[in-house]
């Protein structure tokens, strides 16, 4: 029974623990800057390799991109070369490791060795100090965690994985996911080597083209604004954006038009609230189908309340477009916020109305559970409904008059319908 309790024990320090707060919490780990600033980060990892490199770097220098690559030490001094030309690009060269193999699968003293090997190596190719060091599959055993800080290297994650070496990807699937997934200061993982590398190649002059035109400056992970290792008092932020991601997925919501970087997220939903009546005269019944949009939590707070009502106005035209395209809100008849948001909203359009008193308080303890895990010590204002007929959101933040519903706006004295 000892025998067994000292291997359980062991194997929690070893392996179970460095995954869950280094692999997969991503202590100690750059992961992402702050969302201040419209960059991100592009990183390759597996190279260089002469038969797929030099088009990475070429779409690179087209695209006027800095990225970062992860370099395997071997085919770094074999390929001197590469190695120069990403330098005089003006790109990041950095370990990935001296043997690409799996953490999990390797003796503790290969796992520990390896960090040091890699740097040591990659430094004498590059002629300067490595300073950050990527395991192969980002694994991490309580080995690979010590060898790294031996080396005097930092642990470099993800943020966001194109999946390029996956089996069922394909080049286009690649560019849409990228898109899909990026926001202001993520750290995106790619190959310009290996097997990812036959769908990367392909599609990269044309995913440069589109974070290009959304606005995004591509830099290397060192450039980034705000980048530093997570700790312990970044956990509670860390939680709560996996907390959403649980909520949205139970609830079917989506950030707008499908972007991460959109302020907001919406799904269907039924207007909570009786008693609502909206300007004009129109009862919204409990129970009328809406769509319930929540706000972008860390875009928000890095970007503060004047840049984000400046981006809210941008955004919202995601949201209509969303009205009129997704089968699951198109037949919203009503736009509605639960939040302490109302005062920004209502510059925006939105009525605002009180929340019942039980209501109230549930959503501004919320409210504050938030504050405190963003890192703010202020204490949340009273949260209020923000509500805006879908007609009148199309109008307002829509394409113009084209984009409306071909259904006419029922009148004003009537209700909206409600369910069954």
């Amino acid at each position: 029974m000892r025998r067994r309790t000292w291997a359980a024990l062991s194997l929690l320090a070893y392996a179970a623990l460095p995954y869950g707060l280094v692999q997969r919490l991503n202590l100690g780990l750059l992961r992402e800057g702050r969302q201040r600033r419209k960059a991100l980060a592009l990183t390759f990892d597996d190279g260089p390799d002469p038969a797929t490199t030099p088009a990475v770097l070429d779409a690179l220098q087209e695209a006027g991109a800095r990225a970062t690559f992860f370099v395997i030490a071997g085919r770094a001094e074999a390929h001197p070369e590469l190695i120069r030309r990403m330098l005089e690009a003006g790109h990041g060269v950095e370990a990935h490791a001296a043997r690409h193999v799996h953490a999990w699968v390797r003796t503790p003293w290969g796992a520990f060795l390896d960090p040091l090997r890699a740097a040591r190596r990659v430094s004498a190719v590059t002629g300067r100090p490595v300073r950050l060091h990527r395991p192969p599959h980002g694994a991490y055993t309580l080995a690979t965690w010590l060898g790294q800080r031996a080396a005097g290297v930092t642990g470099a994650h993800w943020s966001v994985e194109g999946r390029d070496w996956h089996s069922a990807s394909t080049p286009e699937g690649v560019r849409r996911r990228v898109n899909e997934l990026i926001f202001p200061g993520a750290v995106v993982v790619l190959h310009d080597a290996g097997p990812g590398a036959r769908n990367t190649l392909p599609m990269l002059p044309g995913l440069l083209s589109d974070l290009k035109e959304r606005g995004y400056g591509l830099v290397r992970l060192d450039e980034l604004d705000g980048l530093r290792p997570l700790t312990f008092r970044d956990l509670p932020r860390r939680l709560m954006g996996g907390l959403d991601r649980v909520f949205d997925h139970r609830g079917g919501t989506r950030p707008a038009g499908g972007r991460a970087d959109n302020l907001f997220r919406v799904g269907p939903a039924r207007f909570p609230l009786s008693g609502v009546t909206l300007q004009g005269g129109t009862p919204v019944p409990k129970g009328t189908p809406a769509a319930e949009f929540h706000v972008n939590n860390p875009l928000l707070v890095d970007l503060g309340l004047r840049r984000a009502l400046r981006l809210a106005r941008e955004d919202f035209r995601d949201l209509a477009r969303d009205l009129q395209t997704r089968p699951e809100v198109q037949g919203a008849q009503v736009v509605f916020c639960l939040s302490a948001l109302a005062p920004l909203l209502a510059t925006l359009g939105f009525e605002t109305r009180d929340l019942p008193p039980t209501a109230a308080r549930r959503l501004r303890a919320w409210a504050n559970v938030l504050r405190w895990a963003y890192g703010s010590h202020s204490q949340a204002p009273e949260p209020r409904l923000s509500v805006m007929r879908r007609e009148a959101f199309i109008a307002r933040y829509g394409k113009g008059a084209a984009l409306r519903s071909e259904s006419p706006d029922p009148p004003s004295h009537e209700p909206l319908p409600s369910s069954p």
